[in-house]
């Protein structure tokens, strides 16, 4: 079956780590016939995805850790016309930097981005999962060696068969066998408060109950602080109602279908 990458992306703090230990493998490094030196600037071949969601006063920031996901099926495998591209008994793909020719159609074809040209040496380069270091002693690849929150693992896909239950890939990349799987990658979450402003206090224990156009349904009382969060969510549009006893029932529309939505503070009238 092959090694896979699997990313927990709710225990990435954005430490960044992960992409500064690749840079410091490959930056200056000649690992031939694994890959030519990482360029200093322009290429990341294990990249931190950084992404502000929701608005004030509820916001938050998502990290994500993307490499190239070693496709059983890669596009960029297949468009490529000189057959630089190397599979590995243990899944992963690798460019053959003495046979690569950098017309740049692998980097055309990757769905993620995660292909770079380099100018200087007229090759294609990316990920290789430290290759170099798996053929010499060691376990993982730097970017999970350095992970101190075990965001990222990377092992036989049997024996990380439990934990991959339930995970997902990267959209464009999903089609093509990816091997590298995702849990918690972000949805949509929807924020807000709910007050009286009439008599200056927060509404505890109101009921909040989202519900969307494609029949989901999400419910929950406000905290202490007249607080919800709706998170996870998938995205669509759904109705916001708020109940609490005494006053009329609060409805608004909450469009999440694109971005996040904090709504801020929802005022309610007493009957």
């Amino acid at each position: 079956m092959g090694k896979v990458f699997l990313i927990d992306v709710a225990k990435c703090n954005g430490c960044y780590d992960c992409q500064i230990v690749c840079k410091d493998e490959h930056c200056g490094n000649d690992w031939r016939p694994y890959a030519a030196p990482q360029p200093e600037t322009g290429q990341f071949w294990m990249r931190l995805e950084e992404k502000t969601r929701g608005q004030v006063p509820v916001v938050r920031v998502a990290y994500k850790p993307v490499m190239c996901a070693h496709c059983a099926s890669a596009p960029c495998e297949t468009a490529c016309p000189d057959n630089a591209f190397v599979r590995r008994s243990d899944g992963l793909l690798l460019i053959d930097p003495e046979t690569c020719t950098g017309c740049g159609r692998c980097a055309e074809a990757c769905p993620q981005g995660s292909i770079y040209l380099n100018a200087e040496l007229g090759i294609a380069q990316k990920c290789t999962g430290c290759a170099h270091l798996l053929d010499n002693g060691w376990a993982v690849p730097r970017c999970v060696d350095a992970c101190a929150h075990d965001a990222i693992l990377y092992d036989e896909e049997e024996s990380l068969a439990p934990l991959i239950e339930g995970a997902e890939m990267i959209k464009g990349v999903a089609p093509f066998g990816a091997r590298a799987y995702y849990h918690n990658l972000p949805k949509r979450f929807v924020a807000g408060s709910i007050v009286d402003f009439e008599a200056d206090e927060l509404l505890i224990g109101a009921e909040v109950t989202l519900i969307g156009a494609e029949g989901s349904s999400f419910a929950q009382k406000t905290d202490q602080m007249g607080d919800f969060l709706f998170d996870q969510v998938p995205p669509d549009v759904y109705a916001l109602s708020i109940a609490a006893e005494g006053y009329e029932t609060l409805t608004r529309e909450v469009d999440v279908r694109e971005i996040d939505r904090s709504v801020g503070d929802l005022g309610m009238a007493k009957r």
